[in-house]
């Protein structure tokens, strides 16, 4: 084959440093935007950006030449960098270390649309920490809960 080509698509899903409620509806919008310009300037495709007040969930097409653990710290120090230009209270704005990162389906992208999109629903009945720990069982993710929490 003559070209390079893939189409893979990643869930991901990071927090703010100690699940502080930093991502307020007054900043989240304009967050999410420039989130998404930093996927495209890797060559990504950001499908949708949503969350709640202390934690992101990304759906985006993986660029063909980055790796994951790039392509998130791309998104996450330029978004920290930004974030902190936005006030005195975003002075101490972090994300947390690690992340998630989940292979989606082509056909499971409707499904991944409709539970990002209803995160503030969502998570009325269930903190970031449940969540993150069902998708690592549902996933079948080896982790130790030790090293999840910063």
């Amino acid at each position: 084959m003559a070209q390079s080509l893939a189409q893979i698509y990643i869930h991901i899903v990071f927090s703010t440093k100690e699940r502080r409620p930093f991502i307020q509806t007054d900043i989240e919008s304009e967050l999410y935007a420039y989130i998404a310009g930093a996927i495209k300037k890797m060559d990504g495709f950001p499908c949708l950006i949503n969350g709640t007040a202390d934690h992101v969930h990304i759906l985006s097409a993986l660029p063909r030449t980055v790796t994951i653990a790039k392509f998130i710290e791309g998104i996450k120090r330029p978004s920290s960098q930004w974030i902190k230009t936005k006030g005195q209270m975003y002075q101490k704005f972090a994300w947390q270390n690690g992340y998630g990162a989940f292979s989606v389906s082509s056909s499971r992208m409707d499904s991944v649309k409709r539970y990002i999109t209803c995160q503030k629903e969502h998570h009325r009945e269930l903190s970031f920490k449940e969540e993150l720990l069902e998708f690592l069982r549902k996933y079948n993710v080896q982790y130790d809960e030790r090293y999840l929490w910063d």
